[in-house]
């Protein structure tokens, strides 16, 4: 591809993360109003993962090996369910501004895992896993994480995983292009329409216009668009930069959550924002081209 095209299209990949994935956290906050967490977490992934394959393997894309259908499956796993599915669950008690916030620390992650595979961790990226996990410790503090301790931890939790596996993407075996979007997110979806049965959900009785709308919107705009821009950016830039849309989704789950679901963001909140961003512009900067 020329430099000019692939530059263009990182910048285009950068804008659907930057701004789609911002307003995800919303569209979850909509869609489980009426779906249960994980049940729209899986349809969500489980449909939008078998357009891409279908539409991939009709473009003339070759069916992935054994080895290609396993490590796009890890990430599956890692992102799809572990990561997004457990933000579903969380958002049923905290804000989508907060749990965007949260997620923000992804970068900081990145960099401790990166150190699994050689990387050193400079003196900068510390300073910043400690200033954004001073963030996180703000959060509990006030807001809507206040005395929610469980809620904290699994958003910990899952920008972690969401940050292992993209980290460990680098080194897996993948399909080409964006058949390997399509096969994570097959995966993911398929193993949280099963954690969804094991819990017992079930199809709601009443589906709101407005939890139809969300549930489009995250099956075209969250994931056949955005989540394919994040896996080329992974496949193209280092992760950390890949990453770098937590500088922007909490501002954009921060002003639509305020706008269209009346969400009060507390001074605490806005300090723990401007703290966590702080900690990931400390490691985003890091001069390291590894991560």
């Amino acid at each position: 591809m020329h430099i000019k095209q692939q530059t263009l299209l990182i910048g285009l990949c950068l804008f659907c993360t930057y701004f789609i994935w911002g307003s995800t956290y919303l569209a979850i906050r909509f869609g489980i109003e009426s779906f249960p967490p994980f049940l729209m977490a899986g349809i969500r992934f489980t449909v939008a993962g078998l357009i891409l394959f279908a539409l991939m393997r009709y473009l003339g894309a070759p069916n992935p090996n054994r080895q290609q259908w396993l490590g796009a499956g890890v990430v599956g796993l890692l992102l799809p369910a572990l990561g997004n599915g457990t933000v579903c669950y969380v958002q049923q008690t905290v804000s989508s501004s907060v749990a965007a916030l949260a997620i923000a620390t992804a970068p900081i992650w990145m960099a401790i895992f990166s150190s699994i595979w050689g990387h050193k961790i400079t003196a900068r990226e510390w300073l910043g896993v400690a200033v954004g996990l001073l963030g996180i410790g703000l959060l509990n503090l006030g807001g809507s994480l206040h005395g929610n301790l469980a809620g904290a931890l699994l958003l910990i939790f899952a920008a972690a995983t969401w940050s292992f596996g993209s980290v460990w993407s680098k080194r897996l075996a993948m399909p080409d292009g964006f058949m390997a979007s399509a096969v994570q997110m097959l995966v993911g979806g398929l193993a949280l329409l099963l954690i969804s049965s094991l819990q017992g959900e079930s199809w709601p009785q009443q589906i709101s216009h407005k939890s139809w709308a969300a549930m489009v919107f995250l099956v075209v705009l969250g994931s056949l668009v955005a989540y394919s821009a994040y896996q080329y950016l992974l496949n193209t830039v280092r992760p950390l930069v890949a990453s770098s849309n937590t500088f922007i989704n909490p501002i954009v789950a921060f002003v639509l959550g305020m706008v269209f679901a009346n969400e009060h963001v507390t001074g605490m909140e806005v300090t723990a924002l401007a703290v966590i961003l702080i900690g990931v512009f400390l490691v985003l900067s890091n001069p390291n081209k590894e991560l």
